[in-house]
């Protein structure tokens, strides 16, 4: 794998001052937690472990998934002994239900839907669908926290969602579990201790410190931090090997699932954020710099948007960009620094165009920048910048 330089502008949302405004104007903006009870859990893979036993999933039971997915979406299933059964989606990302038909059998209980990049399937048609054949729906909001579809909040459509907060919010871990139509706070979750709240709360301060945010905390809390390097090298010294990692492999960018987080509640950090910071900020600012980039990048050559429009009451978690010669521009841009995300690069080994063509296409050609909250007008403009100058770069030489 090709060692890139790291990002010069945040990926994902960075904790600053301005995470708290608008606060008290959240009251019209929905989101997944709104849809039912919630657990919140460490990632969005691990809620969907949650979600799966609570549908009983066992060995041999034929799980549907979509083929355009990250493994982190496949893997709880297998570790149950559910069988993966891959779907075909259109080019659009909106799922076949015609295929989805023709591969339902008595083995079937589940069905999985993904609302890709906060934009959300036609969940009411999904959901009669498993109630016509007896199945469960799995609401995949992975993508989307915030955002409603027919006016309900997204995650109430299925017997379980799922989502990922640290998509959305300035933390370093983060997901849910929730359902409206099943009762879950029995679940037993546990804290993963103080080690692990320590390194959440530091990671997510130095993110945003790396970033050029809260300047003056970042120098009153110098020496502290100092002294934190020295005490977290030495908890991790002490530590009996064979005893797991400190924190998910999901906050650190990994892909794996991870058995032990199965049980572990979010952290004391994590759920406060959640609560607190600004929905209603979230979700304008996400819309903006989404249509930002959809005006500045929509005429550039060799590419287009993956969706032609931004319906009402989607909050996107990024912007996705086709791109013809993705090969040459993805390693052009990452070397100069810009942000990007790769959702589906690597498919379930088996998942090729006879399985789904349009998943294979959206793999190779599909890039994803971000447009979270916290990006700042001067980092929008640069990454826009950059973007266009490698797209024109790579027509001229292509010439």
């Amino acid at each position: 794998m090709l060692a890139f330089p790291n990002a010069l502008i945040p990926t994902h949302p960075v904790l600053s001052a301005a995470s708290f405004f608008d606060r008290r104007h959240d009251e019209g903006v929905g989101s997944v937690l709104d849809a039912g009870q919630a657990q919140l859990v460490t990632s969005g893979r691990v809620a969907i472990a949650l979600a799966l036993q609570q549908m009983n999933v066992r060995k041999g039971d034929k799980v549907l998934v979509p083929a355009f997915h990250c493994n982190s979406m496949i893997e709880p299933v297998v570790w149950l002994g559910g069988e993966p059964t891959f779907y075909r989606i259109n080019p659009d990302t909106s799922v076949n239900l015609d295929d989805i038909r023709s591969k339902v059998d008595s083995q079937t209980k589940v069905l999985m839907a993904t609302n890709y990049f906060g934009f959300p399937q036609a969940l009411s048609e999904l959901r009669a669908f498993c109630d016509e054949h007896k199945i469960f729906l799995l609401e995949d909001c992975a993508h989307s926290f915030l955002g409603e579809y027919r006016g309900k909040p997204l995650g109430s459509y299925g017997d379980y969602a799922i989502a990922s907060t640290m998509k959305f919010f300035p933390i370093y871990e983060g997901g849910c579990l929730v359902s409206s139509r099943h009762a879950i706070a029995h679940l037993p979750l546990r804290s993963a201790g103080i080690a692990f709240e320590m390194k959440a709360a530091f990671n997510t301060l130095e993110k945003g410190f790396a970033y050029g945010r809260m300047t003056l905390l970042k120098a009153a809390l110098s020496l502290p931090m100092w002294l934190k390097d020295a005490v977290w090298g030495s908890i991790k010294k002490k530590r009996l090997p064979g005893n797991g990692s400190l924190a998910p492999g999901a906050s650190d960018g990994g892909f794996a699932f991870e058995p032990a987080w199965v049980d572990k509640r979010t952290s004391f950090l994590s759920h406060y954020l959640i609560r607190t910071v600004s929905r209603k900020r979230m979700a304008t600012k996400r819309r903006q710099h989404y249509l930002t980039l959809h005006k500045a990048l929509s005429d550039l050559p060799g590419c287009r948007p993956l969706f032609a429009e931004l319906p009402d009451g989607v909050v996107p978690w990024v912007f996705p960009l086709y791109v013809n010669d993705l090969a040459t521009v993805f390693p052009a841009l990452k070397n100069a620094g810009v942000p990007i995300i790769r959702f589906g690069e690597y498919l379930w080994p088996g998942v090729d165009e006879k399985v789904c063509a349009a998943s294979v296409e959206l793999s190779s050609r599909v890039m994803q920048f971000p447009c979270h909250q916290d990006l700042r007008t001067d980092e929008l403009e640069w990454m826009i910048g950059k973007i266009t100058t490698v797209l024109h770069a790579n027509r001229n030489s292509s010439q």
